[in-house]
């Protein structure tokens, strides 16, 4: 009969640990599939509310662990060695493992709504930190998961990305509680369960009344160019090369501004000026400004005697040159590099337009604090990996949601992309799609002020506060 027993734990587990696992593969890799994400802790879940810790810990462990192995290919392609895949990997399992044991066990000394509770912002909490110690920022956080579902994408216009991880993690666990109590306590199961079906219709019904709210304000055509040519999508040398990648692109956007474009941008680190070029540079997208009355932002390497820069250099008809310099910097790939520390602002009579580059769009901070500034449009070069196009292609849409402006992103090896302050994406093409990729559409410029952007990360700070709480409560139960 002992053996028998165990068995049937041991299938149990393993059924357990198979489908989460399963469920974050699909759910949350380079192209999740969103709904998939609100289901996968569940299996977890209820097998440990009945398990042993030391099972219920294994059992968590494996499944977070092998869900990861989707992004395996993707941390290699970025140079990182599998040792360290493998502990960040690692790392984060066990994180989701002791948000499981919290959960467990306030489940088993009924204290029914911390165990609720404790679940979601014990995983907020690590994300939030993450955040601050890491050089990905908000990178990797679930609220990613959601991109493609727009009714929900809305409440990150109030409480940033982790009030959608904590609402993604606080449903499963409404759900396994739910179910661990319906025979013994079936009312607490109701209430219980009926609270997180609650608080997730009440976020639904909130965001689409906000898809369906008008945007206010000007609209502008913006024109996007890329080239994934084998010859074009690397660093062109100074001098000749980057002088003819520039003229290349010069012609193209002069094309796009005969068309009615009125803002085009085009990738980060096209080629290296120094700065004997400057001047030379600058006279390529200068006269084709002032020729065309639009307004170019095109990326590229800065190099002075002392120190190099990524740098976004914006054109504009009978104004001079400005520049913005990257602020936070892909470790490997640019530590050479040295970060930027301003803003760049655009002032129009409708909004302001702002400039970041690529990586910047992964850090709530900043672009709030354009966000502050009244920005309605930010414009944004970039450079991907083919293999993340969607993924961190589309991470930006969630600033413009957050912060109230729209997003016009041009990136090599990943899309051209253009986005409103609802997150819906208006018009997108590949950067591979022709030898110089284009894109043309309509955009409003209108700024809009959201929650988060006058309360920051308040679901972290009360996340911090819930935890402390929920681990006292495990202190004091009995």
């Amino acid at each position: 009969m002992a053996f028998e027993a165990n068995y049937r734990r041991a299938v149990v587990a393993l059924l357990a640990i198979v489908v989460t696992a399963a469920l974050f593969w699909f759910g949350k890799g380079l192209s999740p599939y969103w709904p998939l994400t609100w289901f996968a802790p569940i299996p977890v879940l209820l097998y440990a509310s009945c398990a042993a810790w030391p099972s219920a810990a294994v059992t968590a462990f494996l499944a977070w662990f092998f869900g990861s192995l989707s992004f395996w290919r993707y941390f290699r392609l970025l140079g990182m060695p599998p040792a360290l895949v493998a502990f960040s990997f690692a790392f984060e399992a066990v994180v989701f493992t002791l948000a499981v044991l919290l959960f467990r066990a306030l489940l088993r000394r009924g204290a029914l709504w911390s165990a609720l509770f404790a679940f979601p912002v014990a995983w907020v909490t690590y994300e939030w930190v993450r955040n601050f110690a890491l050089p990905h920022g908000t990178a990797g956080s679930l609220a990613y998961t959601q991109l493609n579902f727009l009714p929900f994408l809305q409440l990150a216009s109030v409480t940033g990305p982790w009030g959608m991880s904590f609402l993604l993690l606080l449903f499963p666990a409404a759900v396994a509680t739910g179910l661990h109590l319906r025979r013994a306590a079936p009312k607490q199961a109701f209430r219980i369960a009926g609270t997180g079906f609650g608080l997730v219709a009440i976020v639904l019904i909130f965001g689409v009344v906000r898809l369906a709210t008008p945007v206010q304000g000007s609209r502008l055509t913006v024109g996007l160019i890329a080239s994934d040519e084998p010859g074009n999508v690397d660093v062109a040398e100074e001098g000749g090369k980057t002088g003819e990648l520039f003229r290349a692109y010069a012609s193209r956007a002069k094309e796009l501004a005969a068309r009615g474009a009125q803002v085009i941008v085009i990738p980060e680190k096209l080629g290296v000026m120094v700065n004997s070029d400057t001047k030379s540079v600058d006279e390529i997208f200068e006269k084709l400004a002032a020729v065309t009355g639009a307004t170019l932002v095109a990326g590229m390497v800065d190099v002075s005697p002392l120190v190099k820069y990524n740098e976004a250099r914006v054109y504009g008809p009978e104004a001079p040159v400005l520049s913005y310099d990257k602020h936070h910097m892909l470790p490997q790939f640019e530590s050479e590099l040295k970060p930027g520390t301003t803003l760049t602002l655009l002032r129009k009579r409708s909004s302001n337009w702002g400039v970041e580059i690529c990586k910047d769009m992964d850090f709530t901070p900043l672009s709030r604090e354009y966000g502050r500034k009244g920005v309605g449009l930010m414009l944004v070069p970039g450079w991907d990996f083919n293999m993340d196009r969607w993924w961190h292609g589309h991470i930006a849409v969630m600033r413009g949601v957050e912060d109230g402006f729209s997003v016009v992103r041009a990136a090599k090896n990943g899309y051209l992309t253009v986005s409103d302050d609802r997150g819906r994406i208006l018009a997108e093409t590949r950067s591979d799609s022709a030898s110089f990729a284009t894109l043309l559409t309509d955009v409003p410029a209108a700024h809009d002020r959201t929650v988060y952007l006058f309360l920051g990360d308040w679901v972290a700070w009360v996340s911090v506060v819930l935890l402390v709480f929920a681990i006292s409560r495990l202190l004091l139960a009995k």
